[in-house]
C-alpha cells in the first residue's frame, strides 16, 4: 500500500505522527462501453453546450445554479477558499463507541505509526480500547474539511470519515405511524425463526457471484480466441498521429490486413476471405470483420 497522506494525531499536548492509507479497495471488474458493430472504444468530450466546442480541461471553472442564476467560481475563488494547510488530526472529544450511529460511517483509512517509536500510537489505541471510546477528530484532506470517527480494529487505529449531520436523511413513512397489533405468540415464532439462522458473522464466507461469474466469462472468451486484436496497432497509431484521435475503422482494417498476412504469408488471404469474394462479385468495397486474437490459457 501507499500512503496517501501523512500529518500527526493530536489531543492535549500528545503528538501521534501517522501515516494514512485506504483501507478499503474496489474489486469490481473494469469494464468501458464499445461500440457493438466492430468494438470501437465510446470515449467522451467536454463539449460547451453553447458553441458546441470542445473544451480543454485547463479552461473549465466550477458553478453553482440555483435553478435561475448561475454562479461561475473561477479557480483563483475556490483557491482563497481556507485549504488543505493543517497535517493535524485533531482529536475533539471522546465517546462512547456505540452512540455513533454506523450510517454516518463513510470512507476508512488505515493509520500506521511514523516515528522512530510508536509507544505514542500504541498508547492511543490500549487507550482506546480499555475505555471503549471512539475518538471524534477533524482534519482536512483534498481541500475539504472532514469529521471522522477514530477507532480500533484488531492492532491497528482506524480513521473512519464521517457524513454530517445534515448529510443524513430522516426517515419519515407514514405507514410506520400505523398502529400494528403483535401477538405473543407470533413474536414467539418469530424468535424462533431467527435462533434457527443465528451464527457468528464471518465475512469471508460470502462471495461477490456476479464478479466472479464475470471474470469465468471474461477468461472463457479468452480461450477461446473471442478477443479483439487493439493491442499493437491501435498503440503504433497513436503513437505516430502524435496524440491524436485515430480513424477506428482504418485501425481495425490495419489490424485485419496485418493478422491475415502473418498468417497467410500475406497471397493466400484474399481468395480465403469470403466477404472479398462477394464484394468483387458486388462491385462494392468489402467490409473487414474484428479480427479476433486466441490469448494464453491463463494458469
Amino acid at each position: 500500500m501507499r500512503a496517501i497522506w501523512k500529518g500527526a494525531l493530536t489531543f492535549g499536548l500528545v503528538n501521534v505522527p501517522v501515516k494514512v492509507y485506504a483501507a478499503t479497495e474496489d474489486h469490481d471488474v473494469s469494464l468501458h462501453q464499445v461500440h457493438n458493430k466492430d468494438g470501437g472504444r465510446i470515449r467522451y468530450q467536454r463539449i460547451c453546450e453553447i458553441d458546441g466546442e470542445v473544451v480543454a480541461y485547463q479552461d473549465i471553472d466550477r458553478a453553482y445554479d440555483d435553478g435561475e442564476k448561475t454562479v461561475v467560481l473561477t479557480k483563483d475563488d475556490l483557491a482563497s477558499l481556507p485549504a488543505e494547510r493543517s497535517r493535524e488530526i485533531d482529536v475533539v472529544e471522546f465517546v462512547p463507541s456505540d452512540q455513533v450511529d454506523p450510517l454516518t460511517f463513510d470512507r476508512a483509512y488505515y493509520l500506521e505509526p511514523d516515528s522512530a517509536s510508536p509507544k505514542a500510537y500504541v498508547l492511543l489505541r490500549r487507550t482506546l480500547e480499555q475505555t471503549d471510546r471512539t475518538a471524534i477528530v477533524r482534519f482536512s484532506l483534498r481541500q475539504k474539511t472532514r469529521l471522522a470517527a477514530l477507532r480500533v480494529r484488531g492492532d491497528v487505529l482506524v480513521l473512519q470519515t464521517l457524513l454530517w449531520s445534515d448529510e443524513v436523511r430522516e426517515a419519515s413513512f407514514p405507514s410506520l405511524d400505523e398502529s400494528v397489533r403483535i401477538s405473543a405468540k407470533e413474536l414467539e415464532l418469530s424468535a424462533s425463526l431467527v435462533d434457527s439462522f443465528a451464527s457468528d458473522f464471518d465475512p469471508e464466507q460470502f462471495t461477490d457471484e456476479y464478479q466472479e461469474e464475470l471474470r469465468t466469462l471474461i477468461e472463457a472468451k479468452l480461450e477461446k480466441g473471442d478477443a479483439l486484436d487493439t493491442s499493437e496497432t491501435f498503440g503504433e497509431q497513436e503513437e505516430e498521429a502524435g496524440g491524436e484521435v485515430i480513424d477506428l475503422m482504418a485501425a481495425l482494417r490495419a489490424s485485419v490486413e496485418k493478422s491475415r498476412a502473418a498468417r497467410a504469408g500475406g497471397g493466400k488471404a484474399d481468395a480465403a476471405s469470403p466477404e472479398k469474394s462477394d464484394a468483387k462479385a458486388s462491385g462494392k468495397p468489402a467490409t473487414k470483420p474484428a479480427t479476433r486474437k486466441k490469448a494464453s490459457k491463463a494458469s
